[in-house]
């Protein structure tokens, strides 16, 4: 028997009860995802802060196109979809472009997407044309039950040799019905590590035929344009991620999950770490594919405004697909009150930018100027801007009813 799966104390895994889900059944999830897109609430709910400083005023010349797209991870269910109109609002109105959920790993049922679990964040992603659809896909069930690398290893044979293809030909199939043909599958996230069922480590080579037949399978289903999303978690692990990667072929995005760990590092040290941020989008260039950040926020080093304005930075410089920060305690920073200086760097950078002009004074539209036989009632500009012409009383009607 083979020792349990360790890994160095900096790089364990994130709080995980953000994909522990509760078994959904079709009436219940279809019900619960009209209600709550029905009653978006209104910022502060779900736990989030209800108490905001000042708001920030936006930055001088800024527009939502100079922005890589960008959401946050608020819940794994139709909740996680109405916070985000919350969430925008305390930002000022800048528009999340990226909803991201998970498909839970408990059975196999789960994996090929729970009844009615995936129509509310569908039905999000097709109300505008420049949204996306984040959604991370489990390879193995039991995904967090701490399976023995013995117990790895088999199930890794046998999905090398085709047995699980079906439940992923039932997903894509589900997705494609529910008009999200364009969504981006981040297929066995942090495969490097050692918290889940589909990790790579107890065998790379069987874990790397087992992606490549999951990604034929999902694109042979018509009318599927989905992205894949090779994901691992920043530094080496349990294994080198580079040791996981399938091939450029059945790879179109490369991420990475990097969060404020461990204490005490800092970010020029994240960046330059092997296997880190750097390696990261140097290995992407070379293999001609964009890289995206499906996870990151806070963690080790509590409330770190550096981490937070140096990963901003980031993403401006190397322009990823997306970026989706993990909104939680201890990660977020809408629903997470106990960062407070982490919140508003990232607030401050994000705030109002929804690419529409704000003069610095409102500029009414000219009325229209009044008939020649009327006299003008004085009413002010806005009040005739809104109406669009000057009212009179016309003077015939008037000295006739005297």
């Amino acid at each position: 028997m083979a020792p349990r799966h360790r890994a160095p104390q900096q790089y364990a895994a994130p709080q995980r009860r953000r994909r522990r889900l509760g078994r959904l059944t079709g009436i219940a999830a279809a019900v619960a995802a009209s209600l709550v897109l029905a009653a978006a609430p209104g910022p502060g709910a779900g736990g989030a802060r209800t108490v905001e400083p000042s708001a920030p005023a936006p930055a001088a010349g800024s527009a939502a196109d100079t922005v890589p797209p960008f959401g946050a991870f608020l819940d794994s269910g139709p909740l996680g979809v109405a916070r985000m109109a919350a969430m925008s609002a305390w930002l000022g109105g800048t528009e999340l472009k990226v909803a991201h959920t998970y498909l839970p790993g408990g059975t196999w049922r789960d994996i090929e997407g729970p009844p009615g679990f995936l129509d509310a964040w569908a039905q999000w992603r097709r109300q505008k044309s420049d949204r996306t659809l984040v959604l991370n896909v489990p390879m193995q069930e039991r995904n967090e039950e701490g399976l023995s690398d013995d117990e790895v290893r088999g199930l890794l044979s046998q999905a090398a040799a085709g047995a699980f293809d079906r439940h992923f030909r039932t997903l894509a199939e589900q997705l494609v019905r529910l008009d999200v043909p364009d969504t981006v599958i981040v297929l066995g996230w942090e495969m490097n590590g050692i918290t889940y069922t589909h990790r790579c480590g107890p065998d790379p080579e069987a874990w790397k035929t087992y992606w490549r037949r999951i990604v034929t399978v999902m694109r042979a289903v018509p009318g599927q344009r989905f992205r894949f999303d090779f994901t691992p978690s920043r530094g080496r692990d349990a294994v080198p991620w580079t040791d996981c990667y399938p091939g450029d072929d059945t790879v179109d995005i490369i991420g990475m999950d990097s969060y404020d760990q461990p204490a005490g590092m800092s970010f020029d040290e994240q960046v330059s770490e092997p296997y880190g941020l750097q390696q990261h989008v140097d290995f992407a260039r070379a293999h001609g594919k964009p890289v995206s950040y499906p996870e990151w926020g806070l963690f080790r080093n509590g409330d770190d405004a550096e981490y937070m304005r140096r990963m901003l930075a980031w993403f401006d410089e190397h322009g990823p697909v997306y970026n989706t920060l993990t909104d939680y305690c201890p990660h977020g920073v809408w629903q997470c009150a106990a960062n407070p200086r982490a919140s508003q760097v990232y607030r401050t950078a994000l705030y109002g930018l929804t690419g529409e002009r704000t003069p610095s004074e409102p500029v009414p539209t000219p009325p229209r100027p009044a008939p020649a036989d009327c006299s003008p009632l004085e009413l002010g500009d806005w009040i005739e801007s809104l109406l669009g012409r000057k009212l009179c009383l016309p003077l015939g009607r008037w000295s006739a009813n005297r």
